[in-house]
């Protein structure tokens, strides 16, 4: 009774991915977490008005805009940090 070599492995045992493009990933990710391309779109708009305010010579409402444009870039980064937290609990279990 000798034992042979065990069966080879065919392709089927392996896992078989797509190729997921930009606009997949992108709606993937947003998905997950919805909160990050919220406050990306909230820094824009506010840094975008602060802008316009300081091109028309309004310097008092164009630093309050630039002031307010940290604090959604502390929200999105906040979003962020909760995010990835989420995901690594999600895969310990």
């Amino acid at each position: 009774m000798a034992a042979g070599p065990p069966p080879p492995l065919g392709p089927s045992g392996l896992p078989v991915f797509r190729e997921e493009g930009f606009g997949d990933k992108f709606l993937r990710k947003t998905r997950e977490n919805p909160l990050v391309p919220l406050g990306c779109l909230c820094t824009v708009g506010v840094l975008t008005y602060g802008l316009i305010s300081f091109k028309r010579g309004h310097t008092r409402r164009s630093q309050l805009l630039m002031r307010a444009r940290i604090l959604a870039q502390g929200f999105t980064f906040a979003a962020l940090l909760g995010g990835m937290v989420v995901t690594a609990m999600k895969a310990r279990k």
